[in-house]
This record gives C-alpha cells, sequence and structure tokens, in this order.
C-alpha cells in the first residue's frame, strides 16, 4: 500500500485503487509469493520513488468536501427542513463527505430518500455514520 500512492509514476501499470473513493492510496495486489519474487525489482524501483515522493515533501490535493455533488433527495431534505442543512453544515468535512457518498450510492431514489430519511436523526444529533 502507497498512500500517496497516486503521485507515483505508475509505468508498469500495477498500482490499483481500493474503491472508486480513494484519492490518494494505491496498492499493488499480489495473488502467491512467486508474483512478488518475480516483480522484486519493480516492487524495489516504486518504494524508492514512494520514498522520494515523502523526502520532496509533495502532497496530494484532495478534493474539497464542497467540491461532492449533494444528492438530490438530500438537497430536496434541506429545502423541507433548514434546520437539518445547518446541522450538516456543522459537521466535520469527513462526516459530510460520508453522508453524501453513502446518500449518493444506491441507484433507486426510493433508496436514497430512505437512507437520509434513517440517518436525519444522526446529522441531527452531530454524528458520522460509524460514531
Amino acid at each position: 500500500m502507497f498512500f500517496k500512492g497516486a503521485l507515483l509514476h505508475d509505468a508498469h501499470g500495477i498500482l490499483i485503487k481500493q474503491t472508486e473513493n480513494v484519492q490518494a492510496g494505491r496498492q499493488i495486489r499480489f495473488t502467491n509469493v512467486r508474483e512478488i519474487v518475480a516483480m522484486e525489482t519493480i516492487l524495489k524501483a516504486y518504494i524508492y520513488e514512494a520514498m522520494e515522493v515523502e523526502k520532496a515533501g509533495l502532497e496530494v490535493d484532495f478534493k474539497k468536501h464542497t467540491d461532492f455533488v449533494i444528492p438530490a433527495e438530500l438537497q430536496n431534505k434541506f429545502n423541507e427542513i433548514p434546520a437539518l442543512k445547518t446541522a450538516f453544515e456543522a459537521l466535520t468535512p469527513g462526516r459530510q463527505r460520508a453522508y453524501i457518498l453513502y446518500f449518493s450510492e444506491p441507484k433507486q431514489a426510493k433508496t436514497r430518500e430512505s437512507r437520509v430519511e434513517k440517518w436525519k436523526q444522526q446529522i441531527f444529533n452531530g454524528k458520522g455514520l460509524d460514531d
């Protein structure tokens, strides 16, 4: 796992994002030890490059929490209950992002609406998804 893997030059195309929402981290996946042995020189090159990135003090340019699109169902609830919007904006940026991603996940609007309704009280309480 490379915590600033997005800054590495992936010449061999082996770095993988864990999920679509990961911004910086990248990983290399193996299925057996022979793969690691066969890629030893490549892996060392990636590790040395990661060390150089760290020594240079390079930082990943993360998306701001305001760059995430608020799902329509959540926005509708904000319009309906202005206090919910106030409570949501009082949350930390990480908690806001987690809710936005969680509420945006389902394909059906009905499911998105039910998630917003279910977690509404948690937002009022100033809690995140994992609190």
